[in-house]
């Protein structure tokens, strides 16, 4: 027999019945805990897109001087 660990946590939340109605609405989850961890899922990947914008403005990326999108070509296309 097989056993499965899951990490979770039970949580008891007040929200708002609307609220919930909402969530469960436009996440096209099965139920309320499907369609809280869809929300919550999306809202993380959001915020850490966010987050990751924030860094890049502060620290924008940078080419090489040497950098050539013509020599990038050449080596992707002989590693074939």
């Amino acid at each position: 027999m097989h056993y499965r660990i899951l990490n979770r946590m039970k949580v008891t939340a007040i929200l708002p019945d609307e609220l919930v109605r909402d969530v469960q609405t436009m996440s096209g989850g099965k139920n309320i805990t499907e369609s809280l961890h869809l929300a919550l899922t999306e809202w993380l990947k959001i915020t850490r897109i966010k987050k990751l914008n924030e860094k890049v403005a502060r620290s924008p990326l940078s080419f090489n001087d040497s950098y050539s999108a013509a020599e990038v070509r050449k080596l992707n296309r002989k590693s074939r």
